[in-house]
């Protein structure tokens, strides 16, 4: 899959999936180590920070437009030193 395949907006799914391989493929026979705490951590800091942006800061529609809790999203917030 290249780039070029992307330009047409694939689902988050694929575009994961293909991440994920890339990443499996460039670390050859090293096995990695929590795979999926780097990944949930890789994507959700951005995640939180671009829904704080579109929301203007606003942490209680934030945590409805991720479907979290408030005290959960400060907590995320808290994590990721975005505050």
């Amino acid at each position: 899959m290249n780039d070029s395949n992307f330009q047409h907006g694939p689902c988050l799914r694929e575009y994961v999936r293909h991440v994920v391989q890339q990443y499996l493929a460039d670390m050859a026979t090293t096995p990695p180590d929590n795979m999926h705490k780097l990944f949930v951590d890789e994507v959700e800091k951005p995640l939180i920070e671009t829904v704080l942006e579109h929301t203007g800061g606003n942490q209680s529609r934030a945590a409805g437009i991720l479907g979290i809790t408030r005290s959960t999203l400060r907590a995320r917030i808290k994590r990721y030193g975005l505050d």
